[in-house]
């Protein structure tokens, strides 16, 4: 079971991402931009999904678009998966509890791309 510790090290080890924080949280950013945070469900997002409300840590990524976070939640869900608060915002959670470790790099490596500048996504993609 992957932990934050793995969240850290998978973001950090991505090109120009830096520790920092988000709304009080930990997060990880690109040339400032967040693209993955440390995001503990609030008592109404646990009412909201009820029993399905993962126990363990939770963390938000970014995604580039609505279809996409449609598609991974509906495919790695239960581990992947959204609430009304992140209605309009292309992100996702990922409960840590209930991703594997490959499907954790995978949904970092593709929220840093998201938002890193254009040519700095590109010359890794090309590495």
């Amino acid at each position: 079971m992957p932990s934050l510790m793995d969240v850290e090290r998978i973001a950090l080890g991505l090109p120009e991402a830096e520790a920092g924080t988000w709304f009080g949280q930990q997060a990880w950013k690109v040339r400032g931009k967040t693209f993955v945070w440390e995001r503990p469900l609030r008592q109404r997002d646990e009412d909201e999904l009820g029993d399905a409300a993962p126990d363990g840590v939770t963390v938000g990524v970014r995604v580039p678009d609505e279809l996409i976070k449609q598609v991974l939640c509906e495919n790695e869900g239960p581990a992947v998966f959204t609430i009304n608060h992140f209605k309009g915002f292309d992100a996702v959670l990922i409960a840590l509890d209930q991703v594997e470790g490959d499907l954790l790099e995978d949904l970092i490596t593709d929220a840093w791309r998201t938002m890193a500048p254009a040519d700095l996504a590109e010359d890794f993609d090309e590495d």
